[in-house]
């Protein structure tokens, strides 16, 4: 026998009645056991679907420094529109108060900046015995983009001037493309900044960017002495203009400015990267700013005191320091606004880069079918669960939300949503659920297989192409029917790295909402899921399923 349970939201118009169902799945694994047979097993095993409500929240002014990694490129969602993102950064001297020598002159200055490269299983060692590396999981697109680099004149101050001595200072997003569509933004809790009216000037161009994941050889050196290494994919470019560097750095021999981290970043305020669109299209790829690897690198010579052969030398830069991923966003496609808490919606919104979330209401206020007032859901549950008056349990085996995707909505001929990841979180707290921890299927190689048991992968359901997701909460129900704990909001939101746990701060949130995944703002895609309105089909509507053991009296 199926059971529901009643988790009726309260409206002030409209008294939802519980539809029960129980979907035909076909890769579920049943939780009866045939050991003991049915009839004569001590025990009965049995599932149900409790209504929850789903709504949207429409996602504003996110934190966008101290990422791990950085978005540059463009990318074309078919269900949602366009983003652009842009890099603001700082760059540091690796040493300070510098002697660069006499008669110094720059051969190169080289930047470089790893992509997330993997080992590719689908290709051998080349002729050469080199790894083949891929940056396929970081590489959305494969159309160019112009890349600008200029200097940045705008300081980014590391301290909020308006909170306690150590309070670092945030910058959020503003990605609107309606504000210009073509300048790069940034807020504080009470500035506006534009990048694109506080740029220096142009450092390098390249008119037609598309990365690559061919590893490079860096060789040194010559004859007996040269040697050659082999590194990463990376993004590696030499800047044209090194007179600019010469004046900026070299010239600076002696002077302050170089002397320690901040005289300098006050003088030397960092780099633009911006990126656009070629035709209304591009690529958008992962940059690792964050990695030791991640340099600009002066090449220069100076004469020698011992014999009449210049000395070559180098100078190197990093990216330690304030860094900002800004973004545009064109959403032509769709209108993202905060949902109905009461009623849910019909289809829920899950956009990175400054676009939307889901949040999950378990165990709301309800009405009962009779009328009987209002009720509370998690009350009524645990009450069900809990005998008080013999002590008997009932067992929680396992408890899913699961979720089915708006397939038709994504508009996506080539289903590059194969490994969409989910994200769910205590919204309330801002931290993982329990059953976070608990799952060990932690992969920090590949993302995409990691924390598979708790965030599930997206399967296809049935021969109709419909696909859902099953977020496994058995911990965090276990938690609120049989240790009383706080029942909070759970926020769903779309991921590229389920193992980046960090979050980004909502600046002046109106709700509990205060802050979401970090990873979900680095999320390029989009998905569309059908939410928990009564206007959905009883068959995609997300639940909660409950699988739970029923001691025979």
């Amino acid at each position: 026998m199926k059971n529901t349970y009643k988790a009726l939201k309260l409206s002030s118009t409209v008294l939802l009645i519980v539809l029960l169902f129980v979907s035909c799945d076909k890769d579920f694994n049943t939780i009866e056991s045939d050991v003991l047979g049915k009839d004569n097993a001590n025990f009965i095993t049995d599932d149900r679907s409790v209504l929850i409500t789903a709504y949207n929240k429409k996602l504003n002014g996110l934190q966008i420094n101290n990422l791990s990694s950085n978005l540059l490129g463009f990318f074309n969602d078919p269900a949602f529109g366009k983003t652009t993102a842009s890099v603001v950064t700082q760059i540091t001297p690796t040493t300070f108060s510098p002697t660069f020598g006499e008669n110094v002159a720059i051969d190169s200055v080289i930047v470089s900046i790893p992509y997330f490269s993997r080992v590719d299983p689908d290709n051998s060692p080349d002729d050469l015995g080199n790894i083949v590396y891929t940056i396929k999981d970081s590489l959305y697109g494969s159309n160019p983009i112009k890349l600008s680099i200029y200097q940045n004149n705008y300081f980014l101050r590391t301290f909020n001037p308006d909170l306690d001595v150590d309070d670092a200072q945030n910058y959020y997003s503003m990605s609107d493309a309606a504000i210009t569509g073509t300048d790069n933004f940034a807020i504080t809790e009470n500035a506006t900044i534009n990048f694109d009216t506080n740029k220096g000037g142009l450092i390098h161009t390249v008119p037609s960017f598309i990365p690559s994941s061919n590893s490079i050889i860096l060789t040194t050196g010559s004859g007996e002495d040269k040697t050659s290494e082999l590194i990463n994919p990376t993004f590696r470019i030499e800047l044209d203009d090194t007179d600019f560097w010469k004046t900026a750095i070299i010239d600076k021999e002696g002077d302050a400015v170089l002397s320690n981290a901040n005289n300098f970043n006050d003088y030397f305020r960092g780099l633009y990267f911006k990126a656009e669109a070629i035709g209304g299209t591009g690529n958008m790829v992962f940059l690792d700013f964050a990695s030791t690897s991640a340099n600009i690198i002066i090449y220069y010579s100076e004469d020698s005191t011992a014999n009449t052969e210049r000395v070559a030398k180098t100078y190197t830069l990093n990216f330690t320091g304030n860094r900002l991923n800004t973004f545009i966003n064109d959403y032509s496609l769709v209108t993202l606004a905060d949902g109905d808490q009461t009623l849910g919606d019909e289809k829920l919104y899950l956009k990175g880069a400054e676009g939307s979330m889901a949040v999950v209401d378990l165990f709301g206020p309800y009405v009962d079918a009779n009328g009987n007032g209002v009720h509370d859901g998690l009350d009524d549950l645990r009450a069900e669960y809990i005998d008080s008056s013999s002590g008997q349990l009932k067992l929680i085996n396992e408890a899913q939300l699961i979720i089915y995707e708006d397939t038709p909505s994504l508009n996506d001929a080539t289903d590059s949503h194969i490994y969409d990841r989910i994200y769910a979180y205590d919204a309330n707290n801002n931290i993982p659920l329990i059953d976070y921890n608990f799952d060990t299927t932690e992969n920090t190689t590949t993302p995409v297989f990691s924390r598979i048991s708790h965030l599930g992968q997206r399967i296809e359901r049935d021969d109709n192409g419909i696909f859902k997701y099953k977020i496994r909460i058995t911990e965090h129900l276990t938690n609120l029917v049989f240790n009383d704990s706080t029942n909070t909001k759970i926020g769903l939101a779309l991921s590229s790295n389920v193992n980046y746990i960090a979050n980004a701060q909502i600046l002046n949130s109106t709700d509990n909402v205060t802050a979401v995944p970090a990873a979900s703002l680095l999320t390029t895609r989009g998905t569309v899921l059908h939410g928990t309105n009564e206007n959905v089909p009883a068959d995609r509507r997300m639940k909660l399923e409950i699988f739970f053991t029923d001691p025979d009296n």
